[in-house]
């Protein structure tokens, strides 16, 4: 999605792109610098960082690389066995298999509908809602060539670099014959805070961001996303959902849960860690800072 709060200066995007392959090579950290002061128009404070966005900066730089639990559940199967180790096996999403390869992958054993998801990127994805229509050809190019980039390297979040690359299908979620409603629970040092509501998805799709306690938090719209013109109801399990959320969050300075409800039926999706790659822009630059006391990164 194109973000219009972006203003770009396309001359300085030309040399970037021309140069930022370079620049990841001599100084990650500068790279990370220049693109965070180009997209947010802010000069990030590595040694005193006070914003969120900062923090998310230090943590994507410094810490979360370093960190094999991070690796292990920034990956789409490993995040498997840390949910079940946490007492919520139940609440994983069913499976159709794990596959090294693509040609590895019998489509005649798959139901008409499923998603496939590459294991070590955030937005590998894709969602098949009708298999007698797949192109096989150019849905085996798509996926041969996701498996062998290195996203971390790509994208410098370097967490995700020595996840192995392979494909997991899932079971395709629908609420009455259309994608469910996502639920991204920020978590700061185990405590749930704030989150945004996924709804409309793959149509007019909206965002709104809400503090935990279902309280609208406006100011917190980001990347020039719009919310819906009326308010979302919060789910019957609410309760149930933020306990979760806070105990899969627990062992982390920050991630972003992201859950499901169905039918009052609580479903695990993913742990992200560096959201857009922290790069974000606010629509009231008071949250950055409101968001940033929220986390503490001292330790």
């Amino acid at each position: 999605m194109s973000n219009p709060n972006l203003k770009e200066n396309k001359m300085k995007r030309f040399f970037g792109v021309l140069s930022r392959n370079v620049i990841k090579v001599f100084s990650k950290k500068l790279y990370i610098s220049l693109q965070y002061k180009y997209i947010t128009h802010h000069k990030c404070n590595f040694d005193k960082p006070i914003r969120y966005t900062e923090k998310l900066q230090h943590l994507r730089l410094f810490e979360y690389p370093k960190n094999d639990l991070v690796r292990k559940c920034a990956g789409r199967v490993g995040v498997r066995d840390f949910v079940k180790e946490q007492g919520f096996a139940d609440n994983l999403i069913e499976i159709y298999g794990v596959f090294d390869k693509f040609d590895d992958i019998d489509f005649n054993k798959l139901p008409s509908q499923f998603v496939m998801k590459c294991s070590h990127a955030s937005g590998y994805n894709y969602l098949c809602f009708d298999k007698t229509k797949l192109d096989l050809k150019k849905l085996r190019k798509k996926f041969n060539k996701w498996l062998k980039t290195n996203y971390g390297k790509k994208t410098v979040e370097l967490h995700y670099s020595k996840i192995k690359p392979q494909i997991i299908i899932e079971k395709l979620l629908l609420e009455n014959n259309y994608l469910p409603v996502e639920y991204k629970i920020h978590c700061f040092n185990g405590t749930a805070k704030y989150m945004y509501v996924v709804t409309n998805r793959n149509k007019d799709i909206r965002y709104n961001n809400y503090y935990i306690d279902w309280k609208e938090f406006d100011g917190a719209q980001f990347n020039g996303w719009k919310k819906t013109t009326s308010p979302i109801k919060k789910p019957e399990n609410w309760p149930q959902m933020v306990k979760m959320a806070e105990k899969l969050s627990s062992p982390f300075q920050f991630v972003r849960v992201d859950l499901y409800s169905i039918n009052n039926k609580i479903y695990f999706s993913e742990l992200t860690f560096t959201p857009a790659k922290g790069t974000l822009i606010f629509d009231d630059d008071n949250a950055d800072f409101e968001i940033g006391k929220w986390l503490d990164i001292k330790n």
